[in-house]
């Protein structure tokens, strides 16, 4: 916290313009919401830009800024260059960013063969998948992040993942009656996305400490939403905590982490967790 802040002042994000890209999902929009809670302007970058618009009109009725948003492939410079001056153009500037968008591929059994498995696993599923969630997260830092450089001042906050620190146990995911070769798995692309988040987050930390531009990482557990009883028990027994994350638990984090609240930190990976990368 800045010399001369409360508390509360450092948590303040009055007129702060805070862009989130995958923010018509779900944690894109809490995100959205503890900027918002906190006086700050969520713009959500989705590739729905008919959800984006609908979720951050939902945001500024809620809480009565404003609030944008806007459809964009954040594989494409080109639109993401598009998204900046427009939002520029709308506030003034740019002072947040949140890099929280990636693929969630269903993975589906084609020609007898897993497909989520290692050995099965399509290049072009891999290819997209590290395209959205770090090739994207990457030409954000590029576009929005350098004019928060020129600017002096910025946060960037990378949303990594509990299975960014450790691997998956895949045992979570086995079925009964199904052949070990043929066992669901998490895809490798989520270790590999969420862990070179990691790597980019400490990269732009130094890269730009001189700027003013600070970056950290959030490694949040699972989020208990419509999951079936048999996964919730079996993730919840490697929990410490014994459950999975509610729909809320991460917003008042995200708030510290993007706010003045942490002005001192920066290159940093904050897991929250429920105490899982402990065991």
């Amino acid at each position: 916290m800045k010399s001369g802040k409360s508390v509360k002042e450092a948590f303040d994000l009055s007129g702060r313009v805070a862009i989130i890209t995958g923010g018509a999902g779900l944690l894109g929009v809490k995100h959205g919401e503890a900027v918002a809670e906190m006086g700050g302007i969520p713009v959500l970058l989705d590739l729905n830009g008919d959800a984006a618009s609908n979720r951050a009109a939902g945001l500024s009725e809620t809480y009565g800024g404003p609030a944008l948003g806007l459809g964009c492939d954040i594989t494409s410079p080109e639109q993401l260059t598009e998204a900046r001056d427009r939002i520029i153009e709308n506030f003034g500037g740019i002072h947040i960013l949140i890099n929280n968008a990636a693929n969630n591929p269903k993975m589906e059994n084609r020609e007898d063969k897993n497909f989520s498995r290692l050995e099965n696993f399509p290049l072009d599923i891999w290819n997209q998948d590290i395209a959205v969630g770090l090739s994207g997260a990457f030409l954000c830092a590029q576009v929005f992040g350098s004019h928060m450089a020129e600017a002096g001042q910025g946060a960037i906050l990378n949303v990594a993942s509990d299975l960014g620190l450790i691997a998956p146990d895949q045992r979570l995911y086995r079925q009964d009656g199904i052949a070990d070769d043929k066992q669901p798995v998490k895809p490798v692309t989520y270790s590999v996305v969420k862990s070179g988040l990691i790597g980019l987050t400490r990269y732009l930390a130094t890269y730009w400490a001189d700027c003013g531009v600070r970056a950290n990482a959030i490694a949040p557990g699972g989020v208990h939403t419509d999951q079936d009883d048999v996964f919730v028990q079996r993730l919840s027994n490697l929990i410490p905590m014994g459950r999975m994350a509610d729909q809320d638990e991460y917003k008042a984090a995200v708030a510290f982490l993007v706010s003045d609240a942490s002005s001192y930190m920066t290159g940093s990976v904050l897991a929250m967790d429920g105490g899982r990368t402990c065991w």
